[in-house]
């Protein structure tokens, strides 16, 4: 049994998971708006951060809240840079030609790919298929992330379940909702399912947002 304070091991966890991404601890801090030593005292367990800290945290890393107390992997979709294959036939427009995106396969057995030909200042344009049974997360769990969603079934059937009752649709359905609100894309049909998502950050429109990927800020009980 591991006899690690807890507060050490969440930290380690961020600490892993901090880099696993990429990131430096000065650019997560600054996106937190906490000072760099802050960070590093939450990353070496000499600070214990709040609840709502550790779901700032992990929102900024792209994970789900469960990733800080468990061993288990994570899998996050990650913005490709355009390619070689990207032109810019004029200033500002960029254009992909047939399909260059590879998809990014997630845990509950859902694959998501980028539809735009590079990634755009807080807004993200992707498609995510459904295998029959899949979700987009743990049965028990739902998703919160910032923004708000927009989704349209271009095949298939899917459930979407929020804490007040599901959503069926099916082909050519579409709906929308602020992302913060708990929810789960379920495909309980034997069929596969695609659906085509906007998601449109907080401050999508100012000059100084940084770039949109999808991904799971916390996971809360269903």
């Amino acid at each position: 049994m591991d006899t690690t304070p807890l507060p050490a091991r969440i930290g380690t966890r961020l600490r892993g998971l901090r880099t696993a991404s990429g990131r430096s601890l000065a650019s997560v801090a600054q996106e937190l708006g906490i000072s760099s030593s802050a960070l590093s005292q939450i990353e070496t367990g000499v600070m214990k951060p709040s609840v709502q800290r550790l779901v700032e945290l992990v929102g900024v890393l792209g994970a789900p809240v469960s990733a800080i107390f468990d061993d288990v992997g994570v899998a996050t979709p990650r913005a490709d840079p355009p390619g070689d294959d990207v032109e810019e036939p004029l200033p500002g427009v960029l254009v992909a030609h047939g399909d260059r995106s590879e998809p990014a396969h997630l845990g509950e057995g859902v694959t998501y790919r980028r539809l735009s030909p590079a990634p755009l200042r807080g807004v993200t344009l992707f498609e995510s298929t459904y295998p029959p049974g899949s979700a987009s997360s743990p049965a028990g769990e739902m998703l919160v992330h910032a923004g708000y969603d927009c989704g349209h079934v271009v095949s298939g059937e899917l459930t979407f379940e929020f804490a007040d009752g599901p959503v069926r649709l099916g082909p050519g359905g579409s709906l929308s909702f602020a992302a913060s609100r708990p929810h789960r894309v379920v495909n309980a049909s034997d069929a596969v399912a695609v659906a085509v998502w906007l998601t449109v950050e907080p401050g999508a429109a100012d000059d100084g947002g940084g770039e949109a990927v999808p991904g799971v800020i916390g996971a809360l009980p269903g």
